[in-house]
């Protein structure tokens, strides 16, 4: 893979430039965006940029993030707190964003999606009110471990990082989720999944595949 360096504000502003020419394959009138990494690597701040961008150019966005869409600690934590492959596994309710955030965005669909489901902290149900995504609006989902479940992207970004550098960068309290990345990485190839890939092993220096036609 070819990459070329780039900054965080040009990055988001050549990812908003290709949406707003871009329209969904499924013929739905909202557009359906990945940002997939590790925590490490800070996919909400690039899916943050993007929508504020896009809310500048009049474009309507919504943020969700996967970290309101966890399972219930009875099931995510069902054996035990730092268990890498269940972390891969079941941690995320699929299902639920599917049902929640996905299928209201197909076409015909009523753009009306629920922006996080459960509190992972108080392991109750967050009770957040829906939000209704305009005709044209753009949805960006940030996370780890998005790709390979059938969500219907119409772009997707991957923030790679070296196995070196997502052990180095990874909290501490954290680094029992490391080998999950590596599971994900062979099972799922994110890299050759998304359109997008950056190289982010240091915050400071990211660079890009540019938009991968074969993706």
């Amino acid at each position: 893979m070819q990459w070329e360096a780039i900054s965080w504000t040009r990055l988001t502003e050549a990812l908003v430039e290709r949406i707003a020419g871009s329209e969904a394959e499924d013929g739905s009138p909202w557009l359906r965006v990945a940002v997939d990494g590790a925590p490490a690597a800070r996919p909400a701040e690039l899916a943050q940029g993007m929508a504020g961008e896009l809310r500048a150019r009049g474009r309507p966005a919504a943020v969700i993030g996967t970290g309101g869409f966890l399972r219930p600690a009875s099931l995510r934590l069902e054996y035990g707190r730092q268990d890498a492959d269940a972390y891969y596994d079941l941690w995320l309710d699929t299902g639920a964003l599917h049902r929640e955030v996905f299928a209201p965005l197909e076409p015909g669909g009523s753009g009306r999606v629920l922006p996080d489901l459960w509190d992972p902290v108080t392991d109750r149900a967050t009770r957040s009110p829906y939000l209704t995504v305009p005709p044209g609006g753009v949805v960006i989902v940030h996370g780890p471990l998005l790709l390979g479940h059938w969500f219907p992207f119409d772009l997707a970004v991957h923030l790679r990082m070296s196995p070196a550098a997502l052990a180095r960068r990874t909290d501490a309290a954290d680094a029992w989720t490391v080998p999950a990345f590596a599971r994900y990485a062979d099972e799922v190839g994110p890299e050759d999944a998304a359109q997008v890939v950056v190289r982010a092993d240091d915050p400071r220096h990211p660079a890009w595949s540019g938009f991968r036609a074969d993706a």
